[in-house]
């Protein structure tokens, strides 16, 4: 997923608690799921997957849910820069927070959806060097743990972005991540790292942060497909990647802290296999690793339409699920 530059400003709001098991959910969505009911996971969409049409104003992202609604889907992910240009716009940010976090739990009800997390980007990088810009970050997110817990959802997805150095980073993110997450917990949120790139990617490194923090509300969000080291020119998007850290074993690195996981997709055969990624070895994977939560849709593709995308990558979830 690409990060949007936006910058929010800092409000609070009162947000409240959904006191059932938050971690690994699959059990509750009030859909009918008999269409999956024999898979071991539950099918979430990830916003992300309409980008374009949300970037050309095809789509108001505040309609994400009847969206997810018509393709089947039974959880939300939903990416928190889609919000905010129009809250750093208001007038009354405060409560235009509010007005869109009301809007979206209104119409997750409406069609019979659960919120399951936000992926949020563009808050400040919670591994970096100065403990002032780490510990901004870490009030930045503040806002975003708040949130989830009103929407009900059971986590926020984070990036750990910063030092370039391995141990600097391993210690910032330690720091950052502990900080958010004492935050997060008495709210029953939470915070999950995402192989994103870079250091992110490593899932060594991961590993040695997660046991490094030791906290319950800390975990991962293990992604199909993101697993840059580096890219031409020392870019953190867009370029090409250069170096890459195996997928597979990347994922089963990371999966004994997962509570969430992302399929991700980019293109397709003629058969309606990804192209890039066996997805019968990943859900292995996360099968074997007694995982039985939701999956996320997260289709980036450019060749078809996101519809297509988002679809095809559903269907080849649920035939290579049947298969194992």
């Amino acid at each position: 997923m690409l990060i949007l530059s936006f910058l929010l400003v800092s409000f609070t709001f009162t947000s409240c608690k959904d006191n059932n098991n938050k971690e690994q959910q699959g059990e509750t969505a009030n859909v009918d799921s008999t269409a999956t009911d024999s898979l071991f996971f539950k099918l979430s969409l990830a916003e992300w997957s309409l980008n374009k049409p949300i970037f050309a104003g095809e789509l108001d992202p505040m309609d994400f849910a009847e969206k997810a609604h018509e393709y089947g889907f039974e959880g939300l992910e939903y990416v928190t820069a889609f919000y905010a240009q129009r809250i750093k716009d208001a007038e009354d940010p405060e409560a235009e927070m509010q007005a869109v976090l009301d809007t979206l739990k209104a119409k997750s009800e409406e069609f019979g959806l659960r919120n399951l997390l936000l992926m949020v980007d563009a808050e400040g990088d919670l591994a970096a060097n100065d403990s002032v810009a780490r510990n901004q970050a870490v009030e930045n997110h503040k806002k975003w743990v708040d949130a989830a817990a009103f929407l009900g959802c059971h986590s926020i997805r984070v990036n750990l972005f910063g030092s370039d150095e391995a141990e600097e980073w391993k210690t910032n993110s330690i720091d950052g991540l502990s900080k958010l997450a004492t935050y997060a917990e008495d709210k029953d949120i939470n915070i999950l790292v995402e192989n994103h790139g870079y250091l992110s990617s490593d899932a060594d490194l991961l590993v040695e942060v997660m046991k490094g923090v030791g906290m319950e509300n800390v975990g991962t969000l293990p992604d199909f497909g993101n697993f840059c080291l580096k890219r031409e020119g020392g870019e953190r998007w867009e370029a090409k990647c250069i170096e890459e850290y195996p997928r597979y074993e990347g994922v089963e690195k990371m999966m004994p802290y997962a509570k969430a996981v992302s399929a991700k997709s980019y293109t397709f055969d003629d058969a309606g296999e990804e192209e890039l990624i066996d997805y019968k070895k990943m859900l292995k994977i996360v099968k074997d690793a007694g995982y039985t939560g939701f999956i996320g849709v997260e289709f980036e593709g450019t060749d078809i339409s996101p519809e297509e995308g988002i679809m095809d990558t559903k269907n080849l979830l649920i035939n290579s699920a049947k298969q194992l």
